[in-house]
């Protein structure tokens, strides 16, 4: 049961540490100073929509989310979420692909090396369907998250200071509600993908919690850490670079590399939601079916990182709002429903 919960957690966080929470550029975009409260909030949310998430797919053994979908928001309404999370998935897999451009760019080699170096193994995972994203998150999210808070914490000590910031000022406390509506609609798209695998509530329950802390921690640190550097941030495509320059070149190496699995792994999800939702439709293998879909992706990854995020993400996050509140309600109503 524990490695189970384990393998969905490991899919909850690299669905959500890609290019834009990796890079620093999606907490920066939402959060920011007096923003501590937002952060435990956000925690909150998120353990209870995947809590959610994952019960319906369970419950219901959906090998696509669109059925998890109509549960939520209604027979009516979820062909409109349907559209949404289409676009979503490949808008979101492309700001992806673009990160890995901006990645390989830092270290002088050309963008398309860095866009082409990602799509060729996102292709290949596919070639074990399910089982081989899954292997790839067991491996890869262990070593970004230690990597992740190893930077972050020495930081924080090398700069001298407060774990969380300033606790007395809390006024961004309501950017937790749109910043976890963001991030609903590739959990959806994931996780609706998975539930004929899931074999407990347990496995549901641990992964839930185990996610929204490991992600409520890291967001903590990471946003305090960029609050003391905000300055430096202007200037950066990514801001974590703003914090690597404090380290030798091998320690911005290593991170580096880790950013770009973070990349790689939210890529390869996004490419997930997307095959499972058209496999019904075309007769393919997974791994043709990627071939086709990141082949298209790969001409559009030319409007620009940060761009990408700017515009996107708080759009997506508003839009949201009413999925996170069903989401929020559902293990509340379905409980008055049973009884």
């Amino acid at each position: 049961m524990i490695k189970s919960s384990f393998k969905w957690m490991f899919l909850i966080v690299g669905t959500m540490i890609g290019a834009g929470y990796a890079s620093g550029r999606e907490l920066w975009q939402f959060f920011g100073p007096e923003s501590g409260l937002a952060i435990v909030l956000f925690a909150i949310l998120f353990s209870i929509c995947c809590y959610t998430i994952l019960l319906i797919s369970y419950q219901y053994k959906t090998t696509d989310y669109f059925p998890v979908l109509k549960i939520l928001v209604g027979k009516r309404i979820a062909p409109l979420y349907d559209i949404m999370i289409i676009v979503y998935l490949f808008t979101t897999t492309i700001i992806m692909l673009a990160g890995s451009g901006v990645t390989m760019e830092a270290f002088q080699l050309p963008y398309w090396w860095g866009v082409v170096f990602i799509a060729i193994p996102v292709v290949v995972v596919f070639i074990w369907d399910i089982d081989g994203v899954l292997s790839i998150n067991s491996i890869i999210l262990p070593l970004l998250i230690v990597g992740l808070l190893s930077v972050l914490i020495s930081f924080i000590v090398q700069q001298d200071l407060s774990l969380i910031g300033d606790i007395q000022k809390q006024s961004n406390w309501i950017a937790a509600f749109p910043f976890t509506a963001l991030n609903i609609l590739p959990l959806v798209a994931i996780l609706g993908a998975v539930g004929e695998q899931i074999e407990s509530r347990k496995e549901v329950l641990v992964a839930s919690i185990g996610s929204g802390l490991i992600l409520g921690g890291i967001s903590l640190l990471y946003n305090n850490s960029l609050v003391q550097i905000a300055n430096d941030i202007i200037v950066y495509e990514i801001p974590l670079f703003a914090i690597l320059k404090h380290y030798p070149y091998s320690m911005f190496l290593f991170i580096s590399v880790l950013l770009w699995f973070a990349i790689f792994t939210t890529a390869v999800s996004g490419t997930l939601g997307l095959i499972t939702r058209v496999k019904h439709r075309i007769n393919l293998p997974f791994w043709m079916i990627a071939l086709m879909l990141i082949g298209c992706m790969i001409p559009l990854t030319t409007f620009g990182f940060s761009a990408l995020i700017e515009y996107l993400y708080p759009l997506y996050g508003f839009l949201n709002l009413y999925i996170l509140s069903s989401l929020l309600l559902y293990p509340f109503l379905n409980r008055y429903k049973s009884k």
